[in-house]
């Protein structure tokens, strides 16, 4: 979740909000930054996995733990939502951003994640950043 920049609009649009962070400094910065009325936690996502059939929509962006995706595609209800985005091998031109192979993703490669489900965005960047951003439907 970070320091709750996509949690604060979720909550904004009336969604009740559930985010997830391992640093507890970030959660403490998404309370002092208004985040006030959201369930946060403090937890490795390795360690603590979400409960299953749990979320409406989850937004996960800006971070790639290619051992997560199971768990974050089960997370998920029936008719619920995935949106992510994240950084491709196409950044490292850009000389910004992760430089790992663990933290950048392959041509395709998120698409992929999401096989069996309905996409309904799925569109790759090279400019201004390299980006692959799905957004997905479970069915």
């Amino acid at each position: 979740m970070g320091t709750g920049r996509h949690a604060r609009v979720a909550a904004a649009l009336g969604f009740r909000v559930h985010g997830v962070d391992r640093d507890l400094g970030r959660i403490r910065q998404a309370r002092k930054d208004g985040l006030t009325a959201a369930r946060l936690w403090v937890a490795d996502l390795e360690v603590s996995p979400l409960p299953r059939d749990r979320f409406d929509v989850l937004i996960c962006t800006n971070y790639l733990q290619r051992s997560l995706w199971p768990a974050l595609r089960g997370a998920v209800r029936s008719g619920g939502f995935v949106i992510y985005e994240t950084f491709t091998v196409a950044q490292l031109a850009h000389g910004t951003g992760p430089r790992s192979a663990d933290h950048l993703l392959r041509p395709g490669e998120l698409r992929g994640v999401f096989d069996g489900w309905q996409i309904r965005h799925d569109q790759e960047h090279r400019h201004p950043t390299g980006v692959a951003q799905v957004v997905a439907g479970k069915p």
